[in-house]
C-alpha cells in the first residue's frame, strides 16, 4: 500500500475542501455528525461475502475465475433478508467485488461480472436483488468495492482509478441510498504497485450518498478495529488522529483502543465472520460458532463503543445454511430475553430510560451518583450510554452497590462512549453508587441499566 501524507490537519482540511464535512469540535472535545450516530445506533449489521471464490473454495481469487462458474441456481436475496432482519440486524454490507475483480452488477465497465455467468442467463444483477430486498424489509443496504482488483489490466496504472470511479458511480447511482461504503485496504504480497486515489474516492461518495459513512482504516466516517476476532478494545475510544494512516496502513493496537485526544471522530466497526472464513466452505459446516460466542461478540463490540458486522455467507446454491441461520436466530432470542425488561426502569429516573441520548444526568468527579432502585433488584448484567452528541467524556469510573450499611465495588471500567455493557456475578440490592474516576469534563449519562441474562447466554 502507498503512504499518504497521513497528518491528520491535512485530511480534515481535505475534507472540507472536497465537499466532505467531517466532525466538528465543541470546547475539548470532538463531537460526531449524524450519519455517525445514526450508523451506531444500528448496532448490528451483517456482511454478505460472496463471489466466484464461493464455488472455488478460495478466500482470495486470482481474477482467473472464469464468470461461467457463477450459477447460484437458488439464489434468493429476498429470503436472505428476510432472515436477517428476523436475526435484528438493520443493515446489509454486499461484497459488490472481492480482491478478483468479479462483478455481481452487470457493470459496463468490464467483462468479468454476472453478465457473462450462466445465472439467470446473464440477465441478474445481485446487487440489485440485495438493495431491493432490504428496501422492501425496511433494512438498510451498502457494499463493499475491493481497490485490489487481480483481474482488471489497467490494475497498477493511473488509469485503474477511473476505471475503478465508474465502477463506484455505478454503484452510487443504480441501486438507491446507500448506507454504508467499504473501502478494504488488503493487499497481497504479489500485487503491483498502486496509487489509490483514495481521496477522490470518498469525495464521490460524499457527493452522490451524502448520508452514507465510509469505512475504512483512517475513516473518514468509519475505522477498522484492529483485527477480525470480534474483539473491540475494553478501552475504546471513537476519537483517533490519522497521521501515517491510509486504509491498509495503520497501527491494529491503535485502532483497537482509539484515542483520548484523538481530533477526528472515527468510531470503530468490529467485522467477523460466523465461520473461520469469510466465503462459504462446505468444511466449515461444522464450525459456526456458538450461540453464547456471538453473544459475547455482542458483548465484546456493541457493548464496548463499537458496532458488530457480522458476515453470514451464502452458500453456492446462493442461500445461507442452515445451521448459520438458526445460529443467528437464536443468538437474537438471547439477546432481546436479556435485555427486554431493565429493572433499572421501576426507579423512573426519566432522563435514563427514555431511549434518549440528548436527555442526560451528569456526573463529575466531585460528587458520585447515587441511584435508588426502589425495591431489592437481582441483576447480573449493567448497561451505560453517553450523550455522544456531544463527544465521549468517561475515562474511568465504578459502580458499587449497597450491602447492608457498607458500599462494595461491583465493577470498574474505563471507557463507555455509545454504550458500555458489563457482566457481573448476581448481586441483588436497592441502591448503586457511580464513582467518576477520570473524565474529560463532566459526563454527559443519558442511558443506565440493569438486567438478568438470558439462559441461553450461558449454553
Amino acid at each position: 500500500m502507498r503512504n499518504y501524507p497521513g497528518n491528520s490537519v491535512f485530511i480534515f482540511l481535505f475534507l472540507i475542501a472536497s465537499g466532505i464535512s467531517g466532525p466538528t469540535q465543541s470546547q475539548d472535545w470532538v463531537t460526531p455528525e449524524p450519519r455517525q450516530v445514526a450508523w451506531q445506533q444500528l448496532e448490528t449489521t451483517a456482511f454478505i461475502h460472496f463471489t466466484v471464490n464461493t464455488f472455488t473454495g478460495k478466500e482470495w481469487g486470482d481474477g482467473t475465475e472464469s464468470p461461467e462458474i457463477f450459477n447460484p441456481v437458488d439464489f434468493d436475496a429476498q429470503k436472505m433478508v428476510e432472515q436477517l432482519k428476523k436475526a435484528g440486524f438493520r443493515l446489509v454490507v454486499l461484497t459488490a467485488k472481492h480482491h478478483d475483480g468479479f462483478c455481481l452488477w452487470p457493470s459496463k465497465y468490464t467483462e468479468h461480472s454476472v453478465k457473462n455467468s450462466p445465472w439467470k442467463n446473464g440477465k441478474g444483477d445481485v446487487v440489485r436483488e440485495f438493495a431491493e430486498a432490504c428496501r422492501e424489509a425496511g433494512l438498510k443496504f451498502g457494499f463493499y468495492l475491493s481497490p485490489w482488483d487481480r483481474n482488471h489490466p489497467s490494475y497498477g496504472t493511473a488509469d485503474y482509478n477511473e476505471f475503478y470511479k465508474n465502477q463506484l458511480r455505478e454503484l452510487l447511482t443504480s441501486y438507491g441510498d446507500i448506507a454504508e461504503v467499504w473501502f478494504d485496504g488488503a493487499k497481497g504480497k504479489d500485487a503491483k504497485n498502486m496509487t489509490y486515489d483514495f481521496y477522490g474516492y470518498w469525495a464521490m461518495v460524499r457527493e452522490l450518498q451524502p448520508d452514507a459513512v465510509m469505512f475504512s482504516d483512517a475513516g473518514p466516517d468509519v475505522r477498522w478495529v484492529g483485527n477480525e476476532k470480534g474483539n473491540a478494545g475494553a478501552t475504546c475510544w471513537s476519537t483517533i488522529d490519522t497521521v501515517g494512516m491510509a486504509p491498509g496502513v495503520a497501527d491494529p493496537a491503535y485502532l483497537n483502543t482509539g484515542d483520548r485526544n484523538g481530533n477526528l471522530w472515527i468510531p470503530a466497526e468490529t467485522d467477523v465472520s460466523i465461520r473461520p472464513g469469510w466465503f462459504y466452505h462446505p468444511e466449515e459446516d461444522d464450525q459456526v460458532r456458538s450461540v453464547a460466542n456471538l453473544v459475547n461478540l455482542y458483548y465484546q463490540s456493541v457493548g464496548r463503543n463499537s458496532l458488530l458486522l457480522l458476515n453470514i455467507p451464502p452458500t453456492p446454491k446462493g442461500l445461507f445454511h442452515e445451521t448459520d441461520v438458526e445460529r443467528i436466530l437464536e443468538f437474537r432470542k438471547v439477546l432481546d430475553e436479556t435485555f427486554s425488561e431493565n429493572l433499572f426502569a421501576r426507579a423512573n429516573l426519566t432522563p435514563l430510560i427514555d431511549d434518549d441520548l440528548q436527555t442526560y444526568i451528569e456526573l463529575t468527579k466531585e460528587k458520585p451518583q447515587i441511584l435508588e432502585l426502589g425495591d431489592m433488584v437481582s441483576f447480573d448484567r449493567i448497561l451505560l450510554q453517553e450523550n455522544i452528541w456531544n463527544g465521549q467524556r468517561m475515562a474511568e469510573f465504578s459502580i458499587e452497590y449497597m450491602d447492608g450499611d457498607a458500599w462494595r465495588t461491583l465493577a470498574e471500567s474505563t471507557t463507555i462512549g455509545y454504550k458500555r455493557l458489563i457482566k457481573i456475578d448476581e448481586v441483588t440490592t436497592q441502591r448503586l453508587r457511580i464513582s467518576t474516576i477520570d473524565s474529560k469534563g463532566k459526563v454527559q449519562l443519558a442511558a443506565f441499566g440493569i438486567y438478568k441474562a438470558s439462559a441461553g447466554e450461558f449454553e
